[in-house]
């Protein structure tokens, strides 16, 4: 069970992500105000979650949780696929369901080329997603707890958070390569950085060569 899960567990819902988390992976979560309990003792029990680093007690009732390792949060990632339309022309960035579509694509081309270079796929290491392109698609990736519970997949607040999370990879994709460039040999970061791809083709709906 990844922190996040465990901590859904004692707060009674997904806490939300805070801030850019290229320097820490932060989590807020208003669960003491809507329990009408004290703010201390669901502290002190987020506290004792393995895989969390600090916890703060703020004056307005609120936590905020800091977990070590974001990247384990993939692991908790099924398939989706949120529904459309996304529209495949004009093929450019000024089209959201292009850069939708196009980052699936991008998702899932990342596996194919992964095999084919002998990228292992076992021996997942998340905490090798610290790069600030990985945590920029990990942080949009740990919203989707909060939107699922909401029981709600469909209507421009999910077409935004899909264009957000597309625009996210097709960074690290160009920025922050999940394959080997060159004569570079295959490594556990590549892992990472492909398992990281699998959750994004999860998510995005699109077709799997573009």
């Amino acid at each position: 069970m990844t922190p996040e899960q465990r901590l859904t567990e004692i707060l009674g819902e997904a806490p939300a992500p805070e801030g850019t988390w290229e320097r820490e992976a932060a989590y807020l979560s208003a669960a003491a105000r809507r329990l009408g309990v004290p703010a201390a003792g669901l502290a002190a029990r987020a506290r004792a979650v393995e895989g969390v680093a600090a916890v703060e007690e703020r004056a307005n009732g609120f936590l905020r949780i800091v977990v070590e390792v974001p990247g384990r949060l993939v692991e908790t990632v099924g398939p989706l696929s949120l529904p459309g339309p996304w529209p495949d022309f004009p093929r450019t960035w000024d089209n959201p369901g292009f850069a939708v579509r196009y980052a699936h694509a991008r998702a899932v081309a990342v596996r194919r080329r992964a095999r084919d270079l002998g990228v292992p796929e076992e021996g997942f290491r998340p905490e090798l997603l610290g790069d600030p392109r990985d945590r920029a698609v990990l942080r949009v990736l740990a919203e989707l707890p909060g939107r699922l519970a909401k029981g709600e997949r469909a209507g421009s607040a999910w077409a935004a958070y899909a264009v957000r999370l597309a625009m996210a990879y097709h960074d690290a994709y160009e920025l922050a390569p999940a394959v080997p460039v060159g004569d570079e040999e295959p490594s556990p970061l590549h892992t990472a950085r492909v398992r990281l791809a699998r959750a994004v083709a999860d998510v995005l709906p699109g077709p799997d060569r573009l």
